[in-house]
């Protein structure tokens, strides 16, 4: 019945069908709501003939088109995934004001209007393949960092068997391609926690001792920075022409330059953090020739050698 009024207040007359159609319900379902809601004072009736239809009395102003905090908090955050609005407890929220939007927008058939933006244009930031699962509920953890007070963490690094505990000053959390993180510093000092090694947390009762001036959009900016920047490592390889577009789907944003293809293969190179991240380029088997430096080219030829001697024999 709300989405029904939203859409009268947008165009004030719709033919029973389109309303159906737009609900996705029956006409005389329609038709029994719309009686509905005339018996309770709504001014909207039902008008036969050729033009007639649902009218809403011209002039009738219904607030239920506001968007509420709720709503404009869910649409905020308009950069998560469906799954990721689950898990933080807004999709709800996010699909009422998404219907509310959706009517006010509605034009007349009469008056047709360019497709919106959204009709256009998908976000979808989980990445590929990608599985990951936090280890505390997200939406609980963002409950609790509203009351900008201290936690107790137990994280587990990833080259660490068990975790350990830290006591943190929370910024807030970020998702990031598919993933969820807590920015927080740690004796003065920013870090990035990974949720899904995130195992327990409780709140303490001291207020958060934030850097002055900081906020968790400027903190993970600079974190983002320095982990993106840390001890990079060019890597130059050969690659045939036509596996060019497999490689930006699997390197992405680490391919630094492409040359031009000289007897149908180019060079690429890609940044990386340490020479031990040459491990990812092994997913190119025998297309790809590291050319510099020595380094990564003796490490790939070792990681090739060990591969090779494993699987010269049956598994056991």
């Amino acid at each position: 019945m709300l989405h029904l009024l939203l859409l009268l207040q947008a165009r004030q007359r719709i033919t029973t069908a389109e309303l159906a159609k737009r609900l996705e319900v029956s006409r005389r379902t329609v038709l029994r709501d719309v009686e509905a809601l005339s018996t309770a004072g709504v001014p909207v009736y039902a008008e036969r003939g050729r033009n007639g239809g649902i009218v809403l009395l011209p002039g009738a102003r219904l607030n239920a088109s506001h968007l509420e905090p709720p709503e404009l908090e869910a649409l905020s955050v308009a950069g998560l995934d469906s799954t990721q609005r689950e898990r933080m407890g807004l999709s709800a929220m996010w699909e009422s004001a998404a219907r509310k939007i959706a009517a006010r927008q509605a034009a007349p058939p009469e008056y047709p209007s360019p497709l919106r933006l959204a009709d256009l244009v998908l976000v979808d930031s989980t990445a590929w393949f990608a599985d990951s699962e936090a280890a505390v509920d997200v939406a609980d953890l963002a409950s609790a960092l509203r009351q900008r007070r201290r936690l107790r963490i137990q994280y587990r690094r990833s080259a660490e068997n068990q975790a350990s505990t830290r006591v943190v000053d929370p910024y807030g959390i970020v998702a990031k391609s598919g993933r969820w993180y807590l920015v927080a510093d740690h004796r003065g000092d920013g870090r990035l926690f990974a949720l899904e090694r995130l195992a327990a947390y409780e709140q303490l009762d001291a207020p958060v001792a934030l850097r002055p001036d900081e906020t968790l959009r400027t903190r993970w900016a600079a974190l983002k920075e320095r982990t993106e920047g840390q001890g990079r490592v060019s890597v130059t390889f050969r690659l045939p022409e036509h596996g060019l577009d497999l490689a930006r789907r699997i390197l992405g944003t680490r391919i630094h330059d492409v040359s031009d293809a000289e007897n149908g293969s180019c060079t690429v190179v890609v940044r990386y953090p340490d020479i031990e991240s040459v491990r990812q380029l092994l997913q190119f088997g025998d297309h790809i020739e590291i050319l510099t430096p020595q380094t990564a080219r003796k490490r790939i030829s070792q990681l090739a050698r060990d591969l090779a001697e494993r699987h010269s024999t049956p598994a056991t």
